[in-house]
């Protein structure tokens, strides 16, 4: 969705939500855990960049930005320093969410180190009544999280649009629009608010996908998703959105792609397509889940381990894919023919073979599948010159 003409925008906004900082990823490797939670603090130059590349007249930050109420200093230091050194100071708002809720002890708290370091064009939204004029002919009106949980709803807790008013009236909460099965949701947000309440754009966060509930609703109803992901199943996650009011209080916005990392889950079933996956382009910026689900002969596992150690890397090399999580488990050897690879072998290790080989149809099945191939790689080698 694009902006008006630009002679009729009377406000630009980059609206963002759900950083996360200080999220741990522990079914991750330890290296890679490093990385990933270092992204979160990186793609912060990216969102202030698309801020200024848009010439936005604000930064609205829709909750989550922390992923804890009290973060350690590593994660709130790089924030203070970031907004400091903005290319062009403009208004931006930091909002209370549910996982970093405004208590006392939090980061969002007045006596807090992180609010001291805060340049003087970032404000926490720490009211209950925040309001704030974004220029001549605009207001922001936000509520921030206390607590982790709650079921009142944020946005019918703004004031309502009082008779006679014809300004632009933005709306920030963070809270949940949609119902989640079999799950009690925190801050719901009743779909006819923001229209109820007399909102021309709502700013929301907490679902980690971009989305607008519903799409095309008037007024826009906004999530713009973590800047980058959190985890697998987050499709529309590593955007900003960007708004565009006119001066007849229409409002329209686009995603703006902001994140370094693209997460997906993949599986393979045949050595061809587990090829075909090592020759597509920009690996290096996946977080890829990968699935294999593979039966093949001797000669092929050795193509395939060795093409599967390619995209993982080792301690000493760096794999294809930026970061990988492996699932092998139903990867196995099929032993169908290998006798006919292995027909030399002495009469001690052909007892072996036909012990490994009669022991494939019990428990250990996977245990002797493994053994016949490291017996078969031994064989191999020696045989080679």
């Amino acid at each position: 969705m694009t902006g008006p003409e630009a002679d009729d925008v009377a406000l630009k906004l980059l609206h963002t939500a759900d950083w996360h900082l200080g999220r741990r990823f522990p079914s991750f490797d330890a290296r890679d855990q490093l990385t990933l939670t270092r992204a979160r603090v990186h793609v912060l130059d990216n969102i202030l960049q698309a801020a200024e590349h848009n010439n936005v007249d604000a930064i609205l930050c829709a909750g989550d930005l922390f992923d804890e109420p009290n973060p350690d200093h590593e994660w709130w230091d790089p924030v203070a320093k970031k907004l400091a050194a903005m290319r062009t100071p403009r208004p931006t708002f930091l909002l209370p969410g549910n996982h970093d809720p405004l208590q006392p002890g939090s980061v969002y708290h007045p006596d807090h180190a992180f609010r001291r370091a805060l340049p003087a064009w970032v404000w926490v939204v720490d009211r209950d009544d925040f309001t704030y004029p974004l220029n001549e002919v605009s207001a922001l009106h936000a509520r921030p999280c206390r607590s982790r949980a709650g079921q009142d709803d944020p946005v019918m807790l703004l004031p309502r649009r009082a008779p006679g008013d014809d300004k632009i009236r933005i709306g920030l909460v963070h809270g949940s629009t949609f119902d989640a099965v079999d799950c009690q949701i925190n801050f719901p947000i009743a779909k006819d608010a923001a229209a109820r309440r007399g909102f021309d754009y709502l700013a929301i966060g907490d679902t980690h996908s971009f989305r607008d509930v519903p799409p095309g609703a008037r007024p826009p109803v906004v999530y713009p998703g973590a800047p980058e992901a959190t985890t697998f199943g987050e499709p529309g996650a590593g955007n900003v959105v960007v708004v565009f009011v006119s001066r007849g209080r229409r409002a329209s916005f686009r995603a703006e792609r902001v994140a370094y990392w693209t997460w997906t889950d993949r599986t393979v079933r045949s050595l061809a397509e587990l090829r075909t996956l090592r020759s597509e382009p920009n690996l290096a910026r996946m977080v890829m889940r990968l699935t294999v689900d593979l039966c093949v002969p001797a000669p092929e596992l050795e193509e395939a381990e060795a093409t599967l150690r390619e995209l993982k890397g080792t301690n000493g090399t760096q794999g294809r894919v930026g970061i990988l999580q492996l699932d092998r488990h139903r990867m196995v050897l099929d032993t169908q023919g290998i006798e006919s690879q292995l027909a030399n072998l002495p009469d001690v290790l052909r007892v072996t073979f036909d012990r490994l080989k009669a022991m494939e149809g019990g428990d250990q099945g996977e245990l002797a599948r493994a053994a016949l191939y490291h017996l078969y790689r031994l064989v191999r080698e020696a045989e080679t010159p």
